[in-house]
């Protein structure tokens, strides 16, 4: 039976490394997707890997009806076997139920990749209306990390290193921005209470001086040595 699955977990943990996998397991046994995504890293219609991997994909703007275009496809001689959706978070409610009605009304897997919560760790429209819908929702095995070594749960935005709580929702950025820029880093939960990144923690840059070792004293050292210091 086709499904619509949400395969969901934070950034940086590998979900368009597992859309472009699914489509490279996919297409070497013939069959044919149609691969959707918006505000990619890469750029407007495309579909990249933070490993390099990169596609063409159509971009899903807000005015998308993805079942009628779908339609359209296959009314016009075309074959789509299954839909690959990343970046499915940005989606629209009412673009969530036309997956939905791609897996019910046309037959096809639909497979949709984002995360669930913004950097306020509320929930995205798209998100929750997955997450009402799916036949399935798989939480990604591949864990992010926090710059303490904790699983990372939560996403934060980023500006010149300093966390940020304020905002428009949807602001493209990515993990590891340079100092300056927006940017966005996974952390857990403790330290996402506490808005404590890695630059505010100073984690990313260890003194050479945290175990200061005096160097051995020499043979000529040691001999003038009174006895006590010895």
């Amino acid at each position: 039976m086709p499904e619509l699955v949400f395969f969901s977990g934070t950034m940086d943990c590998g979900k368009s490394t597992l859309a472009l996998q699914i489509e490279h397991n996919r297409s070497t046994r013939g069959l044919q997707g149609m691969i959707f995504t918006r505000n990619d890293r890469a750029g407007e219609g495309r579909l990249s890997s933070r490993l390099g991997l990169v596609t063409d994909a159509v971009e899903a703007g807000e005015e998308l009806d993805f079942h009628s275009h779908l339609v359209k496809h296959l009314t016009a001689g075309g074959r789509t076997d299954y839909v690959i959706v990343d970046e499915a978070q940005f989606l629209t409610p009412a673009q969530i139920d036309q997956l939905a009605r791609i897996v019910d009304d046309l037959g096809m897997d639909v497979f949709a990749f984002g995360i669930a919560t913004d950097f306020r760790t509320r929930l995205f429209p798209g998100s929750q209306r997955l997450m009402e819908l799916a036949d399935r929702i798989e939480v990604l095995q591949v864990e992010a990390l926090c710059w303490c070594g904790a699983r990372a749960t939560h996403n934060a935005r980023t500006v010149g290193g300093k966390m940020v709580v304020e905002g428009a929702q949807v602001v493209v950025g990515d993990v590891g921005e340079p100092t300056g820029e927006v940017g966005y880093e996974v952390l857990c939960r403790r330290h996402h209470r506490r808005r404590l990144t890695a630059s505010a923690a100073r984690a990313g840059a260890l003194s050479p001086d945290v175990l200061p070792i005096d160097a051995p004293a020499t043979p000529h050292e040691t001999e003038r040595a009174p006895y006590s210091a010895r």
